[in-house]
């Protein structure tokens, strides 16, 4: 079984910026200090698209605290994706092109 190539959570959050700024978007970076859990980047594209991305290191698994916030997000109607590699950034962000 071919081993899968480790993404850094940096990397893929630059190229999910880059993807977003060339579709004439923003990714804005949140800081959880003051509320623990919540995700990494609030995406906004053109024509009132949104989602909130939470970028994980290949492989790696959200903790407790992140998956009772990104509960709570989606069921106020919002989506949240956790994006694991530049590749699935990139095609969540063609879904929204």
């Amino acid at each position: 079984m071919p081993e899968k190539n480790i993404e850094s959570e940096k990397d893929i959050e630059k190229a999910l910026g880059q993807q977003a700024k060339k579709q004439g978007g923003w990714s804005i970076k949140l800081l959880p200090f003051l509320n623990a859990g919540l995700p990494d980047r609030l995406v906004l594209l053109p024509k009132g698209r949104l989602f909130f991305a939470e970028v994980k290191t290949t492989g790696k698994e959200t903790k407790p605290i992140q998956k009772v916030i990104i509960s709570k997000i989606e069921k106020l109607g919002f989506r949240v994706e956790v994006i694991d590699s530049k590749a699935q950034a990139l095609a969540i962000l063609e879904e929204y092109a």
